[in-house]
């Protein structure tokens, strides 16, 4: 039986586990009152991740705003299809889609660098030339190396 406050995922689609990448490719993940577009997969540590992207201004009320590079890095496994709304979600069982919760939009920089969503705590790193890095605590260590990092954001 699913957690309360989740939805377990539906369909013979949803049996087969793991998204392939064209079901990554022509879908958006929504993470933070934001939709975030498939990057690339690549290996941290013998996990296989997917890196979704997303580029923002970093405040509309300054003068010159600069542009801000989001990536979020999840396992591959945790990415899952929210049929209903239309949506990659995100689950650490990689089958139950958590409740979507409704909280107000904030500038990425007024972000706090850890902090809990859909069930997962997360970490967010910052990497060069206006890169910030949104991944789950458990791959928060591995993203110290700068090697891994520039890896994730395309560098």
């Amino acid at each position: 039986m699913p957690p309360a406050g989740s939805l377990p995922l539906s369909g013979p689609e949803r049996s087969a586990g793991v998204l392939d990448q064209s079901d990554l490719e022509i879908n958006v993940l929504e993470f933070r009152q934001r939709s975030f577009q498939f990057d690339r997969l690549v290996d941290i540590g013998g996990t296989e991740c997917v890196v979704f992207a997303r580029t923002e201004t970093e405040s509309e009320s300054q003068f010159r705003p600069r542009l801000v590079h989001l990536r979020v890095v999840v396992p591959r496994e945790w990415v899952v299809y929210d049929e209903p709304n239309d949506v990659l979600a995100l689950a650490k069982d990689g089958t139950t889609v958590p409740l979507r919760l409704t909280e107000p939009v904030t500038e990425v920089r007024a972000d706090r660098s850890e902090f809990k969503e859909q069930g997962i705590d997360w970490h967010r790193s910052e990497g060069r030339a206006g890169y910030l890095v949104y991944a789950p605590g458990v791959l928060a260590s591995a993203l110290e190396a700068p090697a891994t990092l520039a890896q994730v954001v395309g560098s």
